[in-house]
């Protein structure tokens, strides 16, 4: 009997090692090949959609499935289902008691702050290219609600991830498009403040140069002169009015996000206090630690989340039309974000950990006392619930670049230039009819 249990024990740890990017490994190959229906195939055989906890990562996915595929309707439904289901992530109440004696991925999985975002990019791309300009507005109204919401989450944290510069600036050229000069001003605005006041230092993004220039024809249109004044000084330009003519916005989505796997890190006692250390990363946190248990326990081996960043194969991409040249500036940088939310979050994540650790311990010495075996059997299954949380949306692109370029009258043909560090260069070439009036939508990804 007692072998019996230890075997089943050692299958439990065993098959608690897989993290979410293996779990998924075939979708996202068959993505990377362009396999859409073995992709398809392979998603649904993950049984994500069936799990509670997962369920909201699998419209995730399956809404990115159906964007790549171009089918905007079934894109746009999954997406709004997983939208819907972030909302009432917080009343997994069974999750969340699971949660505090096994893992955190007992509970449903909770998005990211810029995964949220993401979901209404990717939602309001799908309208514009159905050409339904008034659900991408809805979108902008959405993306506005996210962020004052995140605004709110942290107040007063200027050093964190608290504000989407991307997403303010995606409002701005949805309503610039649309023609409300107003509206395009403003996000426009709040788009530079982001970036000058935060991204510079955050992630190293400066207000592109793109940006400045709808900034300052935005407040032309709307003829606040002394606010055109005060930008051309700061940015150190003149406006000059230019002639009205279609234009083409290109999103460049290049490379992929990172993915989360596990680290051990230790929590050692000494002499009353607890640290917590992991050479690799170079950290020492004191932590709280007391109370009877605390004192019986002098080491414990945590399993805490980390993020492996995916370089993409591509660092620069040019649009050329004509004898014109486009440079595609750097706008979102998902791989830098995820890091620094992750990184910030890692006191909180060591802080829901202890209390769960001590309860298993305690359970297992106290068991172990009366019977050896069942305290091995308990320590083998603690080791094996004891897993961090790998979950996030793994199809994010690692960044995201965007050009604007004015089209002739009649057809363009646009070349794309992807370019590596090595000089290896991948040219694509797009044809878009220009009349004079109005703004086009076009996005590409590259994945390698």
């Amino acid at each position: 009997m007692k072998t019996i249990l230890l075997l089943i024990a050692c299958s439990l740890a065993t098959a608690g090692c897989a993290t979410w990017h293996q779990r998924l490994a075939e979708y996202h190959v068959a993505l990377h090949d362009g396999d859409f229906e073995r992709a398809g195939r392979a998603l649904d055989r993950s049984g994500t959609r069936a799990s509670r906890k997962n369920r909201v990562l699998y419209y995730m996915n399956k809404g990115y499935l159906e964007f790549a595929r171009g089918n905007t309707a079934g894109s746009n439904e999954a997406l709004e289902t997983a939208e819907t289901l972030a909302d009432t992530r917080g009343r997994d109440v069974a999750g969340n008691a699971l949660a505090l004696v096994s893992n955190p991925g007992a509970r449903a999985y909770r998005p990211e702050d810029f995964e949220l975002i993401m979901i209404n990019f990717y939602k309001a791309m799908n309208y514009l290219a159905a050409g339904d300009m008034e659900g991408a507005l809805v979108e902008t109204r959405r993306i506005n609600i996210k962020l004052n919401q995140l605004n709110d989450k942290y107040p007063g944290r200027e050093n964190r991830y608290r504000d989407d510069a991307f997403a303010h600036l995606l409002a701005g050229l949805i309503h610039d498009a649309a023609g409300d000069d107003n509206n395009a001003f403003i996000a426009y605005r709040n788009a530079h403040e982001v970036y000058r006041a935060s991204y510079a230092t955050l992630f190293g993004l400066s207000t592109p140069l793109q940006l400045k220039k709808d900034l300052l024809r935005s407040a032309y249109r709307n003829g606040f002169t002394s606010e055109l004044r005060a930008y051309e000084e700061e940015f150190g330009m003149t406006y000059a009015p230019a002639p009205p003519a279609t234009t083409l916005v290109l999103f460049w989505l290049n490379g992929l996000g990172p993915v989360k796997t596990r680290w051990r890190a230790d929590l050692v006692t000494r002499d009353g206090v607890a640290l917590f250390h992991d050479e690799e990363l170079g950290i020492t946190l004191p932590v709280p630690w007391s109370g009877d248990a605390a004192t019986r326990v002098h080491a414990l081996s945590l399993s805490l989340p980390r993020h492996e960043e995916r370089r993409p194969f591509y660092a620069r991409a040019v649009l050329t039309n004509g004898d014109a040249s486009y440079p595609l500036e750097i706008v979102e940088n998902i791989n830098d974000i995820a890091f620094k939310t992750l990184r910030d979050r890692l006191a909180r994540e060591l802080l829901d950990a202890l209390p769960r650790l001590l309860v298993k311990k305690s359970i297992e010495r106290v068991a172990g006392e009366k019977h050896p075996w069942i305290g091995t059997l308990l320590g083998i299954v603690n080791s094996a619930t004891e897993q961090a949380d790998t979950r996030n949306w793994q199809t994010l692109p690692y960044a995201i670049h965007y050009a604007r370029v004015p089209l002739r009258d009649g057809d363009n043909e646009i070349l794309l230039r992807c370019t590596s560090p090595f000089g290896e260069e991948i040219p694509a070439r797009f044809t878009f009819h220009g009349n004079g009036k109005g703004t086009l939508f076009h996005l590409v990804q590259t994945m390698k």
